[in-house]
């Protein structure tokens, strides 16, 4: 169950690998995708807190039934969604602004496109503004995401998956 903190802010208590991909669900399922323009979530967190898990249970939730892959060396994955197309990106080998445009990761800022991306401090001032912006943290032996929004499709997707019905954290 998310403890809310405002209309922009939500925050989880992860007590296993578990409830984080339960959450990545919830999350997939709670994407608003009536808005013009890409959906843009940016996932923070020292190595192992969970973040690859978490966009891959959120990409199931889309319905991605391939295996969702690290990009931690290819950089960028791809998978097509019914919805649009999603992009995974992982920022955590990147140098700065001038690798993301190298990259091309400004082709995949269109509508009906959903960018995830891991590490995006790494990029520097290069990226827009996300939706939804997701640390995570160690707590103890579990892990707590605290989500805050950025725009009004992010506020829209954080009380969409602030919805009793929707939560399966409870």
């Amino acid at each position: 169950m998310p403890m809310a903190q405002d209309p922009t802010s939500l925050q989880w208590h992860l007590p296993d690998p578990d409830a984080t991909e339960r959450l990545g669900a919830v999350l997939g399922g709670a994407c608003p995708w009536d808005a013009p323009g890409p959906r843009l979530a940016y996932l923070s967190g020292q190595l192992g807190t969970g973040k690859t898990t978490l966009v891959a249970a959120l990409l199931r939730g889309l319905g991605v039934r391939e295996p969702v892959r690290s990009p931690s060396y290819a950089l960028l994955e791809l998978y097509p969604l019914i919805q649009g197309l999603a992009v995974h990106v992982d920022c955590y080998r990147l140098r700065g602004a001038q690798d993301i445009e190298v990259l091309g990761l400004r082709d995949y800022f269109a509508d009906r496109h959903l960018v995830l991306i891991e590490w995006p401090e790494h990029a520097g001032e290069a990226l827009p503004p996300p939706d939804l912006a997701l640390q995570l943290t160690v707590l103890g032996a579990g892990r707590e995401c605290r989500a805050v929004a950025h725009t009004r499709s992010g506020t829209q997707w954080l009380a969409q998956a602030a919805q009793p019905e929707t939560s399966v954290l409870n």
